[in-house]
């Protein structure tokens, strides 16, 4: 006897049967209860969900010989759903609309729907890939679908909907299927092989799930690829072996090289990855993948219903979570999204994958700009935040009591340096001075309060009233200095350090701005918007607190140019 392949011996036969699909099996059943049903439904949703399952059910439904009327119970024994489970039923066509595309066609299907049906209520049409027919066919069909003889029912199935022409889809009940949660395959996957009386270990359920996409069509057929190769019990290894699935533990392994800041140790790991037949590609789209879940974990915990996981991988996926923030994942991801089409119309693929791992791992170099200036005022926290604003290369990170270097290697704690300032009388003198004035604030204050003050400058001294001048581009800057009583704490320290009292007065050059600023609509050039980025207020900040140096700008081409 021939072999049946799993997804036609399994296939569902009732409403209650279809996997994934109960709010649509619901109302399609409400809608034979009640006698509502339409003459026309168009059925859509991607590959494998349920599609046509659902439209030969809800035919066996319609014409079930067994009852006098439409039941949503189809007795699936009588000569019509017998028929209609094998695609011969002689009152339920099945016309696949790629290769009966034509108008022809379509006007044979309008003649011959006339005749009632041979031997039961309705004759009823089920088109498959219904987007596949031309525009001629779709036109010839408007008119039936419109005014349809009372014993004639369309079922459309497609999976792009957005190729079927509007005016077919207004004459159409129209219901998206979905694409099945992994859960629901695998409890699908697990009855089968039970049932089939085929050994296998429980972590391969899992990982198969996820492999189909959301398909159980896909599911069904990878498993019969693996019940193929004859080999019980059946196991995780097999799908690396037999379907190209990368080995989870290799891919938990390159991800712990870069959380671990190991250069080394990610190249060797890619180099491993590549060696055992995955592409580069396929190695993009796994460590989305992986990285998706180590989000989800921070995100909303290890017991999360979002992760498709064993409790083994939960277990192992929460240890390297904790090498990242949430902040790193979700660039990871995102860049690792950009960088997958890139690499499928590149000829040096493996050298940009190379690069963009690296750069992962080396994170630590990349530093988000506000949570700097947040390290300034607050003291540093652990290395390696998130996603790169700027690339900066990091020198120090000074704070009241301790000093971190680039390697992670606390030294010992900074000293009060004291910096003798002759008296400060008049504003010359003070201009002279500026630049110890701010040695002192950083020493004592913390870079943050020199950054802010790197772009200012002292323009008049009368009274005991400084006033200390920013440009118009730097109002935040201005604004940072008013606030958190940092204007009292420099005020105080500068009149320890020149023994008189001196009261400090900060505003903008109102005219500097209308005086350098681009003429209206006109774009600006790279060089003015890497001029303006350099001396925005927040990097010059960052720059003088960890006495740091710009390497590079990387420019967002989607983001309008926000660096």
């Amino acid at each position: 006897m021939a072999y049946t392949v799993l997804a036609r011996k399994y296939r569902s036969q009732r409403f209650d049967d279809v996997i994934g699909q109960n709010p649509i099996a619901q109302t399609l059943k409400n809608a034979i209860k009640t006698g509502k049903v339409a003459h026309a439904y168009l059925f859509a949703g991607t590959r494998g969900i349920g599609k046509t399952t659902m439209a030969r059910v809800l035919a066996k439904s319609l014409n079930c010989l067994a009852v006098e009327a439409p039941t949503t119970e189809p007795c699936c024994k009588c000569d019509s759903c017998v028929a209609v489970n094998l695609g011969e039923d002689i009152d339920v066509i099945e016309i696949d609309g790629a290769s009966n595309n034509s108008v022809e066609e379509v006007r044979r299907l309008r003649e011959n729907a006339i005749y009632r049906p041979a031997r039961t209520r309705f004759k009823i049409y089920i088109i498959d890939e219904v987007h596949m027919l031309s525009t001629s066919a779709f036109n010839a069909l408007l008119k039936i679908l419109e005014e349809p003889p009372s014993h004639v029912k369309f079922i459309f199935a497609t999976t792009e909907p957005n190729k079927v022409i509007p005016t077919v889809q207004s004459r159409c009940q129209r219901f998206d299927f979905t694409n099945i949660n992994p859960n629901l395959i695998a409890g699908q996957l697990k009855s089968i092989l039970e049932q089939e009386k085929i050994k296998y270990e429980e972590d391969l359920i899992l990982p198969l799930a996820k492999m189909a996409n959301g398909s159980m069509r896909d599911g069904l057929s990878l498993l019969d690829r693996l019940i193929s190769t004859g080999v019980e019990p059946l196991t995780a290894g097999l799908l690396e072996e037999f379907l190209g699935c990368p080995n989870s533990e290799k891919i938990y392994n390159l991800i712990a090289k870069i959380g671990d800041s190991d250069a080394a140790g990610t190249l060797t790991a890619t180099e491993d990855l590549i060696n055992a037949g995955l592409g580069e590609v396929q190695l993009v789209d796994s460590l989305i993948d992986y990285m998706r879940d180590l989000m989800v974990i921070k995100s909303a915990g290890t017991e999360s219903e979002l992760l498709v996981l064993t409790a083994e991988q939960r277990q192992q996926a929460s240890r390297l979570a904790e090498k990242f923030d949430v902040a790193a994942l979700v660039y990871n991801i995102t860049t690792l999204e950009r960088l997958r089409w890139t690499l499928k119309n590149s000829d040096t693929p493996r050298a940009l994958l190379d690069a963009s791992l690296l750069r992962f791992t080396l994170s630590e170099h990349f530093l988000n700009v506000d949570e700097l200036l947040s390290q300034l005022k607050a003291g540093p926290t652990r290395q390696g935040v998130g996603p790169a604003v700027v690339p900066i290369k990091k020198k120090q990170i000074v704070d009241h009591n301790i000093t971190s270097t680039a390697t992670g290697k606390p030294t010992e704690p900074a000293t009060d340096k004291k910096i003798d300032l002759p008296r400060l009388n008049d504003i010359q003198s003070i201009k002279s001075h500026w630049q110890n004035v701010l040695e002192i604030i950083a020493a004592r204050l913390g870079g943050g309060s020199g950054g802010l003050l790197a772009s200012a400058e002292p323009t008049r001294f009368e009274g005991g009233l400084l006033t200390i001048t920013f440009p118009a581009s730097a109002e935040m800057q201005k604004k940072m200095c008013e606030s958190n009583s940092r204007a009292a704490q420099i005020q105080s320290l500068l009149s320890e350090h020149c023994g008189t009292d001196i009261r400090l007065k900060f505003e903008t050059a109102a005219d500097e701005q209308t005086q350098t600023a681009p003429a209206p609509n006109q774009p600006k050039t790279t060089g003015q918007r890497r001029n303006e980025l350099i001396n925005d207020p927040a990097v010059r900040t960052v720059l003088m607190g960890l006495d740091a140096t710009i390497t590079g700008i990387d420019e967002d081409q989607q983001g309008g140019g926000s660096p």
